[in-house]
């Protein structure tokens, strides 16, 4: 028999389905191995996450880089005084007392003749000690209270806003007044507990209002529509949504104790001696400030620098987690 020509249309068509699928697979294969896409319009960019967009945000930030380098410093001479302070805080020279600046002793000395510049690195380490503490404790014990609130509502939901209430009205400093006064221990944990006792409220409120806020979208209603428990919906679902107004008012309050724990040590009822905290160093050369100025300038600024530092972050932070700001 004569052999019949060679026709491609109808050697495709004879292929039926299955060479049709293969034909269109072998297509898709092709163009997503060109580097440009089916239009040459480039490499489709993966979309970024809320957490990798701000820190994107951050690193343009110069209000962030310069707080984060101060904090930075900060806890490092915390964790490590003797790098840069070699003296002993507690050691002091009557006969030095009120002096001003000295060669070894930038600083000069306080009125009871000890190392202003040893006692103000010193100082560092309580006061963010202190902070830090008291910012984990609100954040963990308010952030849960506020969390299951929102989250189951009913009568819990209306307990914890009436404590709250309660808690809203007690003046911090006066409160301070009347319960640190009785309190004898010279540690930090007096001091950290009642922060963290008229702390929680806030961060309550704001944690409340994020999970009801979360448990309210769609991929929520569609785990909970899955059978995922409660467990399940608040620990994989609305806690990652819900926390970064927490992570927020949490950096900003942090700031704002170190600041409370420096007022409370200045009027008697926070830390006490021997312990070295800025606020006792300024509550002491509160007295001499006109003949010895230099006792309280320097406390005092390292406090502020480092109150400004701990906002400067926060308020940073808030830039780059609020969608509003996008």
């Amino acid at each position: 028999m004569p052999e019949q020509p060679f026709e491609p249309d109808r050697a495709i068509a004879g292929t039926g389905m299955g060479g049709a699928m293969d034909l269109a697979t072998s297509e898709a294969e092709t163009l997503e191995k060109t580097p440009g896409g089916p239009e040459g319009t480039g490499p489709q960019e993966k979309p970024r996450s809320l957490w990798s967009d701000a820190w994107r945000d951050l690193r343009r930030n110069p209000v962030f880089i310069i707080s984060a380098l101060v904090i930075l410093f900060l806890i490092v001479i915390s964790l490590w005084p003797s790098l840069i302070a070699s003296g002993n805080p507690l050691k002091c020279d009557l006969a030095k007392a009120q002096e001003g600046s000295q060669p070894g002793h930038p600083f000069g000395y306080d009125g009871q003749g000890c190392d202003v510049y040893t006692r103000t690195v010193y100082g560092t380490r309580t006061s963010v000690t202190v902070g830090v503490l008291a910012t984990l404790g609100v954040a963990l014990f308010g952030s849960v209270l506020g969390g299951l609130a929102g989250f189951f509502g009913g009568i819990w939901d209306s307990i914890l806003s009436r404590l709250t209430d309660i808690f809203f009205a007690i003046p911090v400093v006066l409160g301070g007044l009347v319960l640190l006064s009785v309190v004898t221990s010279n540690t930090v944990w007096p001091v950290i507990g009642f922060m963290v006792l008229l702390g929680w409220p806030q961060i309550s409120r704001i944690a409340r209002g994020s999970v009801i806020t979360a448990k309210q979208n769609d991929y929520v209603q569609a785990a909970r529509a899955l059978g995922a428990s409660n467990s399940r919906l608040l620990l994989r679902h609305i806690t990652p949504n819900a926390v970064a107004p927490v992570i927020v008012v949490a950096t900003i309050a942090l700031g704002t104790y170190i600041s409370l724990e420096a007022t409370l040590s200045y009027l008697g009822v926070g830390l006490k001696p021997p312990t070295v905290s800025w606020g006792i160093d300024i509550s002491s050369a509160s007295q001499y400030i006109r003949n010895a100025p230099h006792m309280l300038l320097w406390p005092a600024g390292a406090l502020a620098i480092t109150v400004l530092a701990f906002i400067m972050l926060g308020d940073a932070v808030r830039d780059a987690l609020d969608p509003k700001l996008r």
